[in-house]
């Protein structure tokens, strides 16, 4: 079907040219040959203008119309009177982009030359359409849109439709930046103008003060071009509004200068609502980025401000690190009591820098502070330490850490903190009573009067006790022990502690005035009083409840300590005899030593041979013993023993002899033995007659 379009003054006719088709068989419709087929004319549309149409043209589904604006006097002229208009009063021509049904898309007026004195029929259009051309989506392709020529007398002008670039400059032109970038990025245009487009985009939200969406969008927009990133990191400082920028600022694919960083890290500075920021920025931005000395220099002022927030000091105390100010950076994270500050001190080994932050340390954790000071006393002395923590102004039990602290130098060195042991027996009857004996056992560097004062105070009645035994007022001690403990058990051991007879009577004497205690009494005193002397001091009538149980079972005490006593003496006795006989066997066993030419060996002479390398030393020893004691020399012929190739043989009784005099000497001790033997009787060891043995011949003349 082929469209006719038809304009004629005002008014615009569509037709379409259609072909009639005939029936062929079974239905099917065929074209008629172009010889003998018929054509006809449907008008489709038609409507009418405000104005004189020069030209028409399809433009798609669209028309294009050039027209002519009558003036309103011309139009008036021409009614009243037939007489040519003089010209010079037209207006510019236009080019009306419409529907079918005269519904304008588009309007544009022409720059034509002369305009003012030409009429509609001094302007045509031309139409030079192109087979193959196509506008899918609205755009053609480059080189296939279709042409639209516009004559006048003087100007001859080109239209064809908008391109992609025109498009998006019109989108831009009318703020339509988001639509633009779309297009841009749809690839509806030059790459290059990405950046103009973005850059245009961000102009138009810094007009509109939206600030944040104008940084949340610096990423797409400026993708990785270090010098645009730098541009708008100074824009937005130079308008004050950086801190929205700075979530967004990369720190890799582009890398800033480190100028950048510092800007945008001094900006968080400014305002404590920034500070949480600025903090999380420190943090995660990599150090070698920036320089951290001019941000220091930017919150150092602050340090005594109203302005100053605990965030903001952490920052610096991070900024401290980064810059190697560990010194500082410790002040700081104590000053917040942060808990990683003790893993911060072993990590830069800053024990030395921790002298004026003991208080802080404690109250943040006391335990491992406690710890820290001990391990490190001969850095921090307790006397500075127990200096800060008396003096402290901040809100702390200050006391209960003096305790911790004192308390822990006691337990490493009991003479560390000598001149805070006075002070030391206060804190331990406030906090921990149960260590006060142990400490009172251990040290000696406490004023006894203002101890006994503390006590008594404080109703510690044991360690009142105590102190009185050490002032030497064991009395009243052991009167406090009756009246206040009501302890026999207690004050026995006390009176056997102090070792002072005179107590055992104070003793007795106090439990007499309660007939309970003397009760309580005669069960305790089995072995160190005689419960009938107790009895015999008891006056005519006093009650003593349960003494016939009392009695019973100090009886019966005291035969199971008699029996127990009997019996270990018993066994002592026994094992003494044994012991006894035992040395003296072995006391009668004489060692061979050979002479200097023989091999060395420690063989026994007598039956016990076997043992005789077990007693070497011992015989060296007794060997040294008998040449002190007999000269170094035979004690049967009194010539040295050091005589070459004889040996010599040495008894416990530490007796030594050349063993050929000893062989000689025992020679008529065997006779005299084998006589006895006749007689009947056994060797004095109870050994069989007849055996061979060595003996002391000066010890065994002795005996006889």
């Amino acid at each position: 079907m082929a469209v006719l379009v038809i304009g004629w003054g005002t008014s615009v006719k569509i037709a379409a040219i259609r072909t009639d088709l005939s029936q062929g068989l079974n239905g099917i419709q065929r074209t008629i040959a172009a010889v003998g087929s018929e054509k006809y004319v449907d008008i489709v549309g038609s409507f009418q203008t405000g104005y004189h149409i020069s030209g028409i043209a399809p433009f798609g589904d669209l028309l294009v119309v050039l027209a002519y604006i009558p003036d309103e006097d011309e139009k008036e002229k021409k009614i009243s009177t037939s007489v040519t208009p003089r010209q010079g009063t037209a207006q510019r021509p236009e080019i009306h982009l419409v529907s079918w049904k005269n519904d304008e898309v588009t309007t544009d007026a022409l720059p034509i030359h002369g305009y003012e004195h030409y009429k509609a029929k001094d302007y045509a259009l031309a139409h030079a359409p192109f087979s193959g051309s196509s506008n899918a989506g609205g755009q053609w392709a480059a080189g296939d849109e279709p042409l639209y020529y516009i004559v006048s007398p003087k100007d001859i002008v080109v239209a064809k439709p908008r391109d992609a670039e025109d498009h998006i400059a019109w989108l831009l032109q009318h703020d339509c930046h988001e639509k633009a970038l779309a297009a841009v990025e749809a690839g509806q245009g030059r790459t290059e103008l990405l950046d103009e487009v973005g850059s245009r985009y961000l102009d138009h939200l810094i007009i509109e003060r939206k600030y944040a969406e104008a940084a949340q969008r610096c990423p797409k927009l400026l993708r990785g071009s270090p010098s645009a990133w730098e541009r708008w990191v100074f824009h937005f400082a130079h308008l004050r509004q950086l801190p929205v920028l700075v979530p967004y600022i990369p720190t890799e694919n582009p890398q800033l200068s480190d100028t950048a960083y510092e800007v945008a890290l001094v900006a968080l500075t400014t305002n404590p609502s920034f500070h949480e920021l600025l903090l999380t920025t420190v943090k995660n931005w990599p150090p070698m980025l920036f320089s951290a000395s001019p941000v220091i220099s930017a919150i150092e002022p602050q340090l005594n401000s109203s302005s100053m927030t605990d965030t903001l000091k952490e920052a610096l105390a991070e900024l401290y690190v980064i810059n190697s100010q560990h010194d500082k950076a410790l002040s700081l994270y104590a000053e917040l009591l942060k808990p990683e500050v003790f893993e911060f001190i072993e990590k830069y080994n800053l024990h030395d820098s921790i002298h004026d932050k003991i208080v802080n340390l404690m109250i943040l954790d006391s335990k491992r502070t406690v710890h820290l000071l001990i391990q490190h006393r001969d850095i921090i002395p307790p006397y500075e330490v127990v200096e800060q923590l008396l003096h402290t102004n901040k809100n702390c039990d200050k006391r209960y850490f003096l305790h911790l602290y004192l308390h822990a130098l006691f337990e490493i060195d009991i003479h560390a903190g000598k001149d805070f042991h006075d002070m030391q027996v206060e804190l331990y009857a406030d906090y921990e009573p149960r260590m006060l004996l142990p400490f009172l056992r251990s040290s000696q560097h406490y004023r006894l009067d203002k101890a006994y004062e503390i006590f008594a105070q404080r109703e510690l009645v044991r360690e009142q006790v105590f102190v009185l035994g050490r002032m030497g007022n064991a009395k009243e001690a052991l009167s406090t022990i009756i009246n206040k403990l009501e302890n026999i058990e207690e004050a026995v051991e006390f009176v056997m502690d102090q070792h002072d007879d005179e107590l055992w009577e104070e003793l007795i004497r106090q439990c007499l005035q309660k007939p309970e205690m003397v009760g309580m009494l005669l069960e305790h005193t089995v072995g160190n009083l005689d419960p009938l002397y107790i009895v015999s001091l008891v006056p005519d009538g006093l009650e003593i409840p349960r003494l016939r149980d009392r009695l019973v079972k100090i009886v019966t005490d005291y035969r199971t300590e008699t029996s127990l006593r009997n019996g270990c003496n018993d066994i002592l006795k026994a094992d003494c005899v044994n012991l006894l006989v035992k040395y003296y066997h072995e006391a009668r066993r004489g060692v061979y030593m050979a002479s200097m030419d023989e091999e060395v060996h420690g063989n026994r002479v007598d039956d016990g041979s076997s043992r005789a390398s077990e007693r070497s030393s011992s015989v060296r020893a007794l060997d040294i013993k008998s040449r002190t004691r007999c000269g170094a020399r035979c004690c049967l012929c009194f010539d040295p023993l050091h005589i070459q190739d004889i040996s010599v043989i040495v008894f416990y009784c530490c007796h030594a002899y050349h063993l050929s005099c000893l062989e000689g000497g025992l020679d008529l001790m065997r006779s005299n033995s084998n006589q006895d033997s006749d007689n009947g009787s056994d060797d004095e060891d109870g050994s069989p007659s007849g055996e061979s043995r060595m003996r002391c011949v000066l010890c065994t003349t002795a005996a006889a």
